[in-house]
């Protein structure tokens, strides 16, 4: 017992302080892609490369974070470096259309209309749907809870019954066998309810849009309050959206 006691002590304080303080991410982490349209000569290299076509020419290049995977092989083929991953990992934004890049500055989640507001900015309960999703962005939900992110001294926690949760957290691109189950669990929750999709296949269908057994996303189903893209999206984007919809983020 001794041992483990010294070794914690040795650890020291291992929870960030976010937002105050901002987390060192790895250089290899991509984070939010940059786009020049007039640097794009259009010959279409990183529409033929993108996995999920989230790049588009058809009136200027535009990018949709909502569908990118973040897998960078457009920044790579792109000859006149239109397109480029800045290692920005704030991008959690209030509206699908928002994800839409087009060369703008990305706007980043807004707090929740004041009534609501009210309601959950020190308490929010949330119950998590996995619908169909592969566990990568179930387990960086998941991972706020560790004493690294320690998502409860936010007041923001994930309940076993949607009948105790203020909201539902969507992951996964809602496979048909999964519809039934989201749409009661989103229904059982009281109103008002938040919605937030996590992750390209929440927001999109991610690799899985247009599949027969799948659903596209959750915006058939859930009224989304806060989109947060990325495949898996890092553990931070996802605390950064979540403090943002509950207006506690950082401004800057």
């Amino acid at each position: 017992m001794i041992q483990h006691i010294i070794a914690r002590l040795r650890q020291g304080r291992r929870t960030l302080a976010y937002p105050k303080q901002m987390p060192q991410l790895p250089d290899r982490y991509p984070g939010r892609p940059d786009i020049d349209p007039a640097a794009c000569d259009g010959c279409g290299a990183c529409v033929e490369a993108c996995p999920t076509a989230a790049i588009d020419l058809a009136s200027g290049l535009s990018l949709d974070l909502g569908r990118c995977l973040f897998c960078t092989d457009c920044a790579r083929i792109c000859p006149r470096q239109a397109i480029r991953f800045t290692g920005e990992f704030r991008l959690a934004a209030s509206s699908r259309e928002a994800l839409i890049l087009r060369g703008q500055p990305l706007e980043l989640a807004r707090p929740l209309p004041p009534d609501r507001l009210r309601l959950f900015k020190r308490s929010l309960k949330l119950r998590q749907v996995s619908a169909g999703g592969c566990n990568a962005c179930e387990l960086d939900t998941n991972v706020l809870g560790t004493l690294v992110f320690d998502l409860g001294r936010f007041g923001i926690q994930f309940v076993a019954s949607p009948r105790h949760a203020d909201g539902v957290l969507l992951t996964g691109p809602v496979t048909e066998n999964m519809r039934l189950g989201l749409e009661k669990t989103w229904f059982a929750a009281p109103e008002p309810r938040v919605g937030i999709a996590v992750g390209a296949c929440a927001i999109s269908g991610g690799p899985y849009a247009d599949h027969a057994e799948a659903h596209g996303g959750g915006a058939a189903f859930i009224p989304a309050d806060l989109f947060v893209p990325g495949c898996a999206p890092h553990p931070w984007t996802i605390l950064d959206g979540l403090l943002r919809l509950l207006g506690r983020g950082e401004t800057g």
